[in-house]
């Protein structure tokens, strides 16, 4: 067996999943890093002054609940780590929501924004590329705890 199946194979689903909750808790929190440079990085100051004052405002509260919502993600994340864990059920509807919730952001990355609408500049097209990837990872993280849960007995206490 490889040094990396060996690791993988020392660890239970569970363990794993721990890890990944941290991470996923953590990554929402870096994820508001990235959060807080939209207005100065897009032009936010530009473009929005081109609105009535009233689609403006409704820009800013669209993003600031959108911040809140990253900031309960991880907050509850953290906070729920053990529910999450043992398969809870106030914790798994969380978790699928979470879950959806990232999938739906990625297919809308995908499906509607574009990367060829995405600002130029290869900082900016990393940075892109790199967001969605933590989305990709999120969503897989919180979906694959609600399918560990819900998969099949002796199948899903690996």
């Amino acid at each position: 067996m490889t040094e990396l199946g060996c690791l993988f194979a020392a660890f239970s689903a569970r363990q794993w999943f721990s890890v990944a909750l941290w991470l996923a808790a953590a990554g929402h929190f870096c994820l508001l890093g990235a959060s807080f440079q939209v207005p100065h990085r897009l032009g936010w100051k530009e473009d929005l002054a081109k609105l009535t004052v009233f689609n403006r405002k409704l820009m800013w509260t669209y993003g600031g609940f959108t911040v809140l919502t990253i900031i309960a993600f991880g907050a509850l994340t953290y906070t729920l780590h053990e529910e999450l864990l043992r398969g809870e059920r106030a914790a798994l509807a969380l978790a699928f929501f979470i879950g959806v919730y990232w999938t739906a952001r990625v297919a809308v990355d995908f499906f509607y924004f574009g990367h060829a609408h995405w600002p130029q500049g290869w900082l900016l097209r990393v940075g892109h590329v790199f967001l969605v990837l933590l989305f990709v990872c999120l969503a897989g993280t919180y979906l694959a705890l609600v399918a560990w849960h819900l998969w099949p007995a002796g199948i899903g206490s690996l």
